[in-house]
């Protein structure tokens, strides 16, 4: 049989094609059966979030899940911005929020296997401002009556290995209420006009809200661990991260702000507020900042960060480029909150709920006290914004949700609600 030229380089032109997407992206399932999942059960999530879009729930959202290392599900819902009416695409590009945090520790355990920065070893070793913080400590004055914040010296050094685990002493000022808190508020912590060195200044000035090493309370360590990759490494943090984990993985629309036309037409908005009649407060990304936040400064798309959980899930590599050790992985994603320690979110963090934080992400300790599905050992976080992953090596199972709806109501249950369909959903 004759193969005309024209059909010869039509089939060379779609093998090549083929060759380049496999190359740059995830392999897809011929369908969710084949990597175990039930392609009728996890059409709930299409119905779950598409009526949540109809009835103005949520502008839209983007929901990917793998398994096995293959794409098993991968839709895109609703509006990018239903105020101007623009639809949400597989490739939306969304404010991440805490789920920088995974890229921030992976920084940090880079430079540790260099031996350029030792975690048990105290903060202020590479950041000297650390070294004569106090701690806020409040008491009640009989005389008065008056509640007064007492600066006490710390029991010992907050430690790197504090920074990354929560257990610094740092905070945040809008989770809770307390004297320290207050201060935090005052002190413009969040300027987006600041640098990494100017935030970490304003915070060494500050008092810590706990003793270092006795609580678990969510805070701006990972700010702080931002201007140590910079202090250690000898570049901005954005520079590092850049080029030591986006360009490695191939991650082509994650980064600190969305640069060009093409980019900055598929950032995904929250819609207005019938409340307010206001879109929440969101941070511009259209723009470079000057403060590169380690905490929450990234953006990205499902697609990006998919490729980021899978390099976790391989032990350290993806395509055959390896980031840092199987054994480093291991560590970050065991749980370094011990029996004992206090917790600021107990409902969240804790032994009694079976869940524990390793470097930058929560860790299913116990499944079955926290009341979700899972395995022991998956890891999994969330972004204020509506962000979410979970990867769980047992399962070879990675979920993302990204959506952009502030208040923070939504973000748990979004995040709870997925995993109930996406565990449902396995039939190996």
């Amino acid at each position: 049989m004759k193969i005309s030229k024209r059909m010869l380089w039509v089939t060379l032109f779609f093998i090549l094609a083929a060759s380049i997407a496999s190359a740059q992206g995830i392999p897809q399932a011929t369908s969710p059966e084949q990597v175990g999942l039930s392609k009728g059960r996890l059409q709930r999530i299409s119905a779950w979030v598409q009526g949540d879009v109809d009835k103005g729930v949520v502008p839209g959202a983007v929901v990917m899940v793998l398994r096995k290392g293959k794409i098993a599900y991968f839709e895109a819902f609703g509006y990018q911005d239903r105020e101007k009416k623009i639809p949400m695409t597989r490739d939306s590009i969304f404010r991440i929020a805490s789920l920088t945090k995974p890229f921030t520790s992976l920084a940090i355990m880079m430079l540790a296997e260099e031996g350029k920065i030792q975690p048990p070893f105290p903060v202020s070793l590479y950041l000297p401002e650390f070294k004569n913080v106090k701690v806020g400590v409040e008491k009640k004055d009989p005389a008065t009556d008056k509640t007064e914040l007492i600066l006490e010296a710390p029991i010992r050094e907050m430690t790197v290995h504090d920074l990354l685990r929560h257990t610094s002493g740092l905070t945040y000022g809008f989770t809770g209420k307390s004297m320290v808190k207050d201060r935090y508020n005052a002190a413009n912590l969040f300027d987006p006009g600041q640098t990494d060195a100017e935030l970490v200044t304003k915070l060494s000035g500050l008092p810590l809200q706990n003793q270092p090493g006795t609580t678990w309370d969510y805070s701006m360590s990972y700010d702080v661990l931002a201007r140590l990759v910079e202090v250690v490494s000898g570049v901005d943090f954005n520079t590092f991260v850049a080029d030591r984990i986006v360009k490695p993985l191939k991650l082509k629309d994650t980064g600190f702000w969305v640069e060009g036309v093409e980019r900055q037409a598929r950032v995904a908005e929250p819609q207005i507020s019938p409340a307010t009649g206001k879109r929440p407060p969101i941070p511009d990304v259209t723009k470079k900042p000057k403060w590169f936040s380690g905490g929450g400064g990234l953006v990205s798309t499902a697609h990006d960060y998919a490729r980021f959980c899978l390099m976790f899930l391989n032990g350290g590599t993806l395509d055959g480029v390896r980031l840092v050790s199987r054994k480093t992985i291991e560590e970050m994603t065991s749980n370094h909150v011990p029996p004992g320690y206090k917790s600021t979110w107990p409902a969240a963090i804790g032994p009694e709920v079976g869940q524990g934080y390793g470097l930058g992400f929560g860790i299913n300790c116990e499944p079955g006290l926290s009341g979700l599905p899972g395995s022991k050992g998956d890891y999994y976080w969330l972004g204020i914004y509506g962000t979410s992953f979970l990867i769980d090596p047992k399962e070879q199972l990675i979920a993302i949700m990204m959506n952009q709806t502030p208040p923070m109501s939504l973000m748990i249950p979004y995040a709870y609600r997925n995993l109930q369909y996406v565990y449902g959903a396995i039939s190996d």
